[in-house]
């Protein structure tokens, strides 16, 4: 069975694919960037889903339902602040993406798309950060029935260069 990673530059809010990962803040109350578009997109359902959920650490992912967009389900995960390195960020980082894997596949889900997690006002360089979320990817892709692709949604060419050099260097 053929599992991959496609890098799409694209606006995640426009994905028809059984999950796309939001980039949440704690409260999952939404906020800028991709988690406000998320949540604009979805609609007021999805806020009120979030509020029964009580918030996620950082690290630690949720899952609702998609409402308006046209994934079936948000995985709302909460990657680290940049704080230069030193206080954890890589391993919050790579459970970001681990935590959401496994929720995808406890639900089934086949497709996933992910945003570049933590790289915007959270400040995680984007190297380091595209460089942690391929080799977790793979690692999980390589033991994992489900998801079979998962997509590295960018939102600009540069992420999208980045994203396939590393894929090579990685992959």
């Amino acid at each position: 069975m053929l599992r991959r990673i496609e890098i799409v530059t694209d606006d995640i809010t426009r994905l028809a694919v059984d999950a796309i990962v939001n980039a949440a803040n704690e409260s999952l109350l939404g906020g800028g960037g991709v988690d406000g578009a998320i949540h604009r997109a979805a609609g007021p359902k999805l806020l009120e889903e979030c509020r029964a959920l009580g918030g996620c650490p950082t690290g630690e992912a949720r899952i609702t339902n998609g409402y308006r967009l046209p994934a079936r389900h948000v995985i709302h995960t909460v990657g680290p602040v940049w704080r230069g390195g030193t206080a954890g960020e890589e391993r919050l980082l790579r459970s970001a993406y681990r935590q959401s894997l496994m929720l995808a596949t406890s639900h089934r889900c086949e497709t996933v798309a992910f945003p570049a997690i933590s790289t915007g006002v959270y400040g995680y360089p984007k190297p380091q950060a595209a460089q942690a979320a391929v080799s977790e990817i793979l690692a999980y892709l390589g033991c994992a029935e489900l998801p079979r692709t998962v997509l590295l949604c960018a939102f600009d060419e540069a992420t999208t260069v980045l994203y396939r050099e590393t894929l090579k260097n990685t992959g």
